[in-house]
Order: C-alpha cells, then sequence, then structure tokens
C-alpha cells in the first residue's frame, strides 16, 4: 500500500544516507503513539493542570503535595508506555551506524526501552529521583506503590523528593546542554520527529545544523515551525514513517 508520504520520505533517506554525521531531535509526537499525549493538546495534562501552579521550580518549594499531585497523573500516564515503532527505528538506524545520537525534549526514556544507546535528555528524566535536601538517590520504582496519603513523597533526612527533570523556570542541564550543542556544531544532517519547534532553546538546534551548511529533515504529523527551514518535509505518523525510511537505509 503506498502512503502520500513515500515520497518524501525516500528524498529524506537520500539525504540521510549521504550524512557523516546524522543527528536526531525529538519531542512529544514520537510518544504520542505509545499512549502519552502531548501535554498541551486537548486531553493533555495542561487541560487538567496549571503549569504555573505544579511545574514550576517555586510550586515545587511551596506547594509540594499538589505538585505530587501533577506528577503522580503523569506517572500513571508514561508509567505504563512502551517504545512504539517510530523510537525502535531509530535504534535500528543508530545500530546501523548511520545516526549518530538522539536528542530529545522527553522525559520519558521510551527511546532508551526501544534500544537506543546514546540519547541526550535535554530535558531531564522522569525515571529518576532525588532528594532536595541531601540530594540521594531514590528509586524510581517507589512511585507507583504512592497514593494521595503519601505525598509529597520524602526522604529519610524529611526533604522533599524530586524527579530529575526540568521544571519551569529552571536551567537546562549543563551537561545536556552542552552535549546537545556540541552535537548540532559537528552534524550535518539534523532530523526533527515529532516536536512543534516552538520550545526554546531546544528549537534553536537545528538551526545550528542548517547554518553550518547541513541538511534538515522533519517528520512530523501536523505543521511545525520547521517547515521553512527543513529541506524535505515528511508529513505523517513517526510511527510509520521511521520504520519507512529505517527500512531504506538499511537495503
Amino acid at each position: 500500500m503506498s502512503h502520500p508520504w513515500q515520497h518524501a520520505a525516500q528524498k529524506a533517506a537520500e539525504i540521510w544516507r549521504r550524512a557523516h554525521m546524522a543527528i536526531a531531535m525529538t519531542g512529544a509526537g514520537i510518544s504520542v503513539p505509545s499512549g502519552i499525549p502531548d501535554f498541551r493538546s486537548p486531553g493533555g495534562l495542561w487541560t487538567k493542570y496549571d503549569p504555573n501552579d505544579v511545574a514550576t521550580f517555586g510550586a515545587l518549594r511551596t506547594r509540594p503535595k499538589r505538585v505530587w499531585e501533577f506528577l503522580l497523573a503523569a506517572d500513571k500516564l508514561m508509567g505504563t508506555a512502551k517504545a512504539n515503532p517510530g523510537h525502535k527505528a531509530l535504534a535500528r538506524i543508530e545500530q546501523a551506524g548511520l545516526l549518530t545520537a538522539v536528542l530529545t525534549q522527553n522525559i520519558d526514556g521510551l527511546h532508551q526501552a526501544g534500544g537506543s544507546q546514546r540519547v541526550v535528555e535535554f530535558h531531564g528524566s522522569a525515571r529518576r529521583f532525588y532528594c532536595m535536601s541531601c540530594k540521594l538517590d531514590h528509586d524510581p520504582e517507589a512511585i507507583a506503590s504512592l497514593t494521595q496519603d503519601d505525598i509529597p513523597w520524602t526522604c529519610e533526612c524529611g526533604g522533599v523528593i524530586r524527579p530529575d527533570f526540568v521544571f519551569f523556570g529552571e536551567h537546562i542541564p549543563a551537561a545536556a546542554l552542552s552535549e546537545s550543542l556540541d552535537l548540532a556544531a559537528r552534524a550535518d544532517v539534523a532530523v526533527v520527529v515529532g516536536t512543534s519547534g516552538t520550545v526554546a532553546p531546544f528549537n534553536t538546534l537545528p538551526h545550528r545544523v542548517k547554518a553550518n551548511g547541513g541538511s534538515v529533515i522533519e517528520v512530523n504529523l501536523h505543521a511545525s515551525e520547521y517547515g521553512s527551514l527543513a529541506d524535505v518535509v515528511v508529513q505523517g505518523p513517526a510511527e510509520d514513517i521511521l520504520p519507512y525510511v529505517a527500512d531504506l537505509l538499511e537495503a
């Protein structure tokens, strides 16, 4: 069966095959087929929670119980999610030596679950937890047994435990930012998947690749801010397009 995106996908594969160093830059759209709705989309968590109320560093310090109500809801969404064919296709391409790294805005850990080895978690991870006071790491599996009576989750020292991802108002982790900038400076192909291009500073990375003479491939279900930047836009579901491109690259 042919698809309307096949011709563009074939052009994307041709560009990708010629790359000396390709990187993928992913956002929420690649994880939607895994059952994790984009927080900003209808039915997403931002329709149920005000991010200013539950997703800022200030809220974490002053309203930890309210923040943890949101964190339990987010964990319920992400806890049962599995890597989908889009995640697995990127891992296949990496294993074939045609993808250097995945840079992701996502905090769900699904790229690693799908087999990717080099993943830069630009906004941190919901799979790691530590105490805000003593910095001790805590077992992420423990969150599954938490109830409303157990929150906020606290450490033996009395400090509030938090996830190791970026809340609004916090800086991007220095190591992730440095690695991302280095990769973008050296890459000659950036493959943008499932991201609208509205969140800074992540949205500047494809522009860096392009400014250095590289090419940008966009795989998105809907139009994005990258449309005028991309050398080829493959509009459709990433969970179908990426395996198709992986097959072409491995042929």
